[in-house]
């Protein structure tokens, strides 16, 4: 274990301190003195009287301003031997020294040395010198520490982690699905390794890129490739961390940053989440004097203001560019704005390809049709899910990660884990009765995406799932794919009403209810998929942003609301009678379904087509064949 100076400076100080005063003897008299305060026994004060009446004392020593006395006497008991005893003295005894006068025995007084004199100037002098050492040493060991208490006069220094060659082991390699945006990002590497490539033909170096996508998609991940790749100063930092509840402290914080960025220019600046402190201003919370405020004005002066910051290229990331204030998305700020989007086929492909490299997987398993069931997942649930899959192999203590962990993966990271499967009994019936609906009006209609499994195993909050897989990578649905999925997701509830009747129906529809009234309302309110009209009346993003959409209007009349109510109960009215009246003309089939999934707790997707072929014919679905 390794020492520094300063702890042993810190404990051998007292010690020499006292050590010393110990030497100069200030503590104890010396041994040598002849009146050294000590005796072998003690004798009582009658004792003592009797001896001096009967001379038999020989000499006396006073100590303590009278109150102790060391004698030296005759003892008849031991053979008339001399004895050297301690005898604790009356407070008022003036006669005392008389009687030893008149008895002509030798006596002599000790002064008492101010031994609490010296302790108590000990104790001022030792106490203050240890707490200031401590102090001190203390102070300088926090002030080495990032945000430690020993910083409490640093509080305008940037606290962005600068490193001169940024070692983050990730390079453009090691990202995958999202080569747009990679190759964006691949020119600002290129403008700081070869500039002159660029300012030949009078292009100049962008100031900004904003790195915009949904959480897990990998925007901090390119932010780490970018350092890896240009071997520049890289300065990293977030931005809440300009954010301290001291005005003005902010703002010093970007200028300390910038400073110091100018001096190791060119370099690099990554402000990860700068919706912190990028925030719209006058929302009319907070006021004009918000440190929020103060501290984004400070930056969009350094970004573009009267002195230039050549060489200096920041990055930023966020996931909520709709409360960016717009001076900061202008040109001259943030020149580009990169999109992250969730990957499609190819990048889920190359991104599972990357996160397999160093685990095993068993020869029979398609990354392919791991890629093809995981539309929607973004590149850390992707590796979330294979991560998943190499702890429930391990849990099973099997040499490879099997097709079954991965689709067990796939269902814990969609659904959550999984529960204890339900008993037997008439709750367990009508949970099956609800997903056979759902999967059987999935089947049977031809606009709606095949069915994947149906389960009773509980996940999560839900006591059943089905599960659907989109035909395509789908940018576009149409008005028929729409009302197909509105008619599929109401086919749990018709199951319950022909089977059980109205009167039995349960809550499990709640979610259900949910999903299709948000689709149908979008219909008729966005898409102008409704007698209504060829009319957007809601915008895309209903956020309330701080005090923007408080005193928001409304947007249309209270008689066009009612017509919008009554369009939205049409559309979900009609998905609900056709998935009705397919539970009713299949209503033996539903049973026999019913009958298998709850002796068997799963079906998968294939199992449930071929035994609806036997029954009703099932419409011939495109399959997604990826362009690879």
């Amino acid at each position: 274990m390794k020492i520094s100076w300063r702890v042993l400076l810190l404990w051998t100080l007292p010690i020499l301190v006292i050590g010393f005063f110990f030497w100069q003897g200030l503590f104890t008299p010396a041994a040598s003195s002849p009146g050294l305060n000590t005796a072998n026994t003690r004798m009582t004060y009658g004792r003592f009287l009797e001896y001096l009446d009967s001379d038999r004392l020989l000499s006396v020593d006073l100590y303590d301003g009278g109150r102790t006395a060391i004698v030296q006497a005759v003892d008849p008991d031991i053979a008339n031997r001399v004895i050297r005893s301690r005898v604790d003295l009356p407070s008022n005894s003036p006669e005392l020294i008389s009687s030893l006068r008149a008895a002509k025995i030798s006596f002599d007084t000790h002064p008492s040395r101010d031994d609490g004199a010296i302790w108590g100037f000990l104790g001022n002098l030792i106490f203050p010198i240890l707490l200031i050492a401590s102090l001190f040493f203390l102070f300088r060991r926090s002030s080495n520490l990032p945000g430690g208490p020993g910083q409490a006069m640093n509080f305008g220094k940037s606290r962005a982690r600068f490193q001169m060659e940024a070692k983050t082991g990730i390079k453009f390699d090691d990202v995958a699905g999202i080569d747009e945006a990679k190759e964006e990002l691949q020119e600002v590497v290129t403008f700081l390794k070869q500039p002159e490539k660029f300012t030949a033909v009078g292009a100049k170096i962008p100031k900004g890129v904003l790195l915009v996508g949904p959480p897990g998609t990998g925007k901090t991940l390119l932010a780490k490739a970018i350092a890896g790749e240009a071997g520049v100063p890289f300065f990293s930092i977030s931005g809440s961390e300009f954010v301290e509840m001291f005005v003005g402290v902010g703002a010093s914080r970007v200028r300390d940053l910038f400073k110091k960025a100018k001096e190791n220019a060119p370099c690099l600046i990554f402000i990860d989440e700068i919706d912190a402190v990028g925030r719209q201003r006058g929302a009319g919370i907070g006021g004009g004097n918000d440190e929020r405020e103060q501290t984004l004005n400070q930056l969009l002066t350094e970004m573009d203001g009267f002195e230039g910051n050549t060489g200096i290229i920041i990055i930023a990331a966020t996931n909520r560019p709709d409360v960016l204030d717009s001076a900061l998305l202008r040109p001259g700020r943030f020149d580009r704005q990169v999109s992250v989007d969730s990957p499609d086929f190819k990048g889920r492909l190359a991104i599972l390809e990357v996160h397999a490299r160093n685990k095993k997987i068993a020869p029979d398993v398609s990354i392919e049709s791991v890629a093809r069931r995981t539309p929607g997942f973004s590149g850390a649930d992707l590796a979330n899910l294979l991560n998943e899959a190499a702890i429930l192999t391990a849990r099973r203590r099997k040499e490879a990660i099997t097709l079954l962990e991965i689709d067990d993966a796939v269902d814990r990271v969609v659904a959550g884990m999984e529960g204890t499967p339900l008993i037997d009994s008439k709750s367990k019936r009508l949970i099956a009765y609800h997903e056979v609906g759902h999967a059987l009006v999935g089947t049977v209609l031809k606009e709606h995406d095949p069915v994947q499994k149906v389960t009773l195993i509980p996940r999560g909050q839900a006591q059943g799932l089905t599960w659907f897989m989109p035909t395509e990578e789908q940018g576009l649905i149409t008005k028929s794919q729409l009302m197909a999925r509105i008619a599929g997701a109401m086919g749990g509830r018709a199951a319950e009403e022909e089977v059980f009747g109205y009167d039995e129906v349960t809550t499990g529809a709640g979610g259900d209810l949910q999903q299709v009234t948000e689709m149908a309302r979008q219909m008729v309110t966005r898409f102008g998929m409704s007698s209504l009209g060829l009319i957007s009346l809601e915008s895309s993003s209903g956020e309330i942003f701080l005090g923007g959409g408080f005193m928001a209007r409304s947007e249309y009349s209270e008689q066009v609301a009612t017509r919008i109510d009554d369009q939205v109960r049409t559309i979900i009215e009609e998905g609900h009678d056709i998935a009705c009246q397919l539970v009713r003309d299949n209503r033996e089939l539903v049973d026999r379904l019913v009958d298998l999934l709850i002796e068997q707790e799963s079906i998968d997707g294939q199992e449930f087509r071929k035994i609806v072929s036997e029954y009703t014919e099932v419409p011939e679905k495109e399959q997604f064949v990826p362009q690879l």
